[in-house]
């Protein structure tokens, strides 16, 4: 008898650094993942203090519909506020403590490209440390927990100023019907932030260009931090170009 590998449902760590981040970034990657029986847990760092529309309390509603939607649980962690995060040891500490707490297999956070609003890079450089001391056996500030290493650090772009020009990106297929129908209801979840523009069709229209790369009708790019290794060439489906 044949053995089929079970597939890796380890759970998915996404960091946003305001409301609506991960739903507009990557939200039919986490539709897709939790549809497949992954559990999803998003962490935002702020309640859109600093936005022109919307309260934080507003906000911080939208997000919640949103994330049931999508399928994933969400918490709120206060750093420095909405347009106001600052790149600090004791923050990176305080993601190390979250990513010890819930153990995942896969983190997504924001790219680290400059050329966008300045809370993305800084919080995805915050990740990117945390994910690091998180790993570390020795710091005091986390000897509460047991130490933990993630299997992979993945970057999203919430903008196509912010996709990352040195890293040849992951296309994640997302045009199943279901995928798509969770994304575009949790993007318009937002709707204190659709007063300012059609934030859902400027990622639809992204990812349809991203999915034209690869021969599919809706593909989400995500950037990995490190190179990625397979124990053989099986997981290894396609690539983008048709030869």
């Amino acid at each position: 008898m044949k053995l089929i590998p079970m597939p890796d449902l380890s759970p998915i760590l996404a960091f946003g650094a305001h409301p609506d981040d991960l739903e507009f970034g990557v939200g039919g990657v986490i539709a897709l993942e939790t549809a497949a029986g992954r559990p999803v847990h998003c962490i935002v760092c702020s309640r859109g203090e600093a936005g022109t529309h919307g309260t934080p309390s507003e906000r911080t509603a939208e997000s919640e519909r949103a994330a049931a939607i999508l399928g994933a649980t969400i918490e709120f962690v206060e750093l420095d506020g909405d347009a106001r995060l600052e790149i600090r040891h004791a923050h990176a500490i305080t993601l190390a403590r979250l990513i010890r707490r819930h153990r995942p297999g896969i983190i997504l956070a924001p790219s680290l490209v400059e050329n966008q609003h300045p809370d993305h890079h800084r919080l995805g450089r915050l990740v990117r440390d945390a994910t690091r001391l998180a790993r570390y056996g020795g710091l005091a500030e986390l000897k509460a927990q047991a130490p933990h290493a993630c299997d992979q650090l993945l970057y999203y772009a919430l903008s196509t100023d912010a996709e990352p020009r040195d890293l040849s990106p992951i296309l994640i297929d997302v045009s199943s019907q279901a995928a798509l129908a969770a994304w575009q209801a949790a993007m318009e979840a937002h709707a204190s932030q659709l007063k300012t523009r059609n934030y859902p069709a400027l990622q639809l229209a992204r990812a349809a260009v991203n999915g034209a790369r690869c021969g599919t009708t809706t593909a989400i790019a995500l950037y990995p931090n490190d190179p990625l290794v397979f124990a053989s060439l099986a997981p290894v489906s396609r690539s983008a170009r048709h030869f």
